[in-house]
């Protein structure tokens, strides 16, 4: 079986985006993901106009899955 995870995500790199961000409205920390940092930058960039609210990037490794037995 073959692994399909790249393919699907449509992200050939092997990495995905987390937005951690304080959520200013409610005072909770959120996630958002992405596939593309572009993306994640600017989400980023939009939770920073409070002035309290800060967002984190972390790029993550996709998994690679274990074939079957």
């Amino acid at each position: 079986m073959k692994n399909n995870q790249e393919s699907e995500t449509g992200n050939a790199g092997g990495v995905y985006f987390e937005v951690s961000y304080l959520d200013t409205d409610c005072g909770r920390v959120r996630t958002e993901v992405f596939d593309d940092a572009a993306q994640a930058e600017r989400f980023a960039s939009r939770r920073l106009t409070e002035e309290d609210g800060w967002a984190i990037i972390d790029p993550v490794p996709l998994r690679r899955g274990r074939a079957a037995a």
